[in-house]
């Protein structure tokens, strides 16, 4: 952990940091950034960053289908992707300094193709993962756990679907609800809050692992670890 960060003891659901990820593949173990988006939320007061990267790959088709840039937008308009990797990291690192939460859906996907493009990238602050805490408390609810799902079934707006300010916002949303009635996570120690999480998180997918291997199937991909996968 940076010694430089300095952190309130529990979370404050009015002051989050929204982070979200659009790429070039749904594999964070080989995904490039293609936009990322951060938003400083006050309350009602909302302030927005977002990045449009150069992969430096090719976009592939289904990539651009789903947040719509293709690879001569990236190209043309682009930064150059580790100047936007190193610059979404050190806003991150300089919101939790700030005392903010960071809020991330499937916190998994994107922390963990931070951490891959930015090795000295550390969980240093408290995070909130929508996904992982939906899935923790109404675990036999059948149906999608997508975003816009999630977002359908706690009457929460999604604007602008696949577009990594739209869906930050979104998650911060979500959060900000759950938060609201989840005392495990709002009224501890943000250690204990992340720690809990990662546990919640571990459970579920030890449980899919196992359901995978009682189909005989392959489980050795199926990731425990929150909220960064090893890489």
């Amino acid at each position: 952990m940076n010694n430089d960060i300095t952190l309130p003891v529990t979370i404050d659901r009015n002051r989050l940091l929204a982070f979200d990820l659009e790429t070039t593949g749904p594999d964070p173990r080989t995904a490039h950034v293609v936009t990322s988006a951060l938003i400083e939320i006050d309350g009602p007061h909302k302030k927005a960053r977002n990045w449009l990267a150069d992969p430096g790959i090719e976009i592939p088709e289904g990539a651009t289908a789903v947040h719509g840039i293709t690879t001569a937008h990236a190209r043309e308009h682009g930064r150059p992707h580790a100047e936007v990797i190193a610059e979404t990291v050190e806003a991150i690192r300089q919101g939790w300094r700030d005392g903010r939460t960071l809020v991330v859906f499937n916190a998994c996907y994107d922390l963990t193709i931070l951490r891959r493009w930015h090795p000295t990238f550390e969980v240093a602050g408290p995070v909130i993962d929508p996904y992982v805490v939906d899935r923790a408390v109404d675990p036999f609810r059948k149906g999608k756990r997508t975003l816009e799902a999630l977002c359908g079934q706690h009457g929460v707006r999604l604007d602008a679907a696949h577009e990594a300010a739209g869906d930050a916002l979104a998650a911060a949303r979500l959060a900000w609800k759950m938060l609201g009635t989840q005392q495990k996570l709002s009224g501890c120690d943000w250690r204990e809050s992340n720690a809990q999480q990662a546990r919640w998180h571990e459970a579920r997918q030890r449980d899919f692992a196992a359901y995978l291997e009682r189909c005989g199937k392959d489980a050795s991909d199926v990731n425990t670890l929150w909220p960064m996968a090893t890489v």
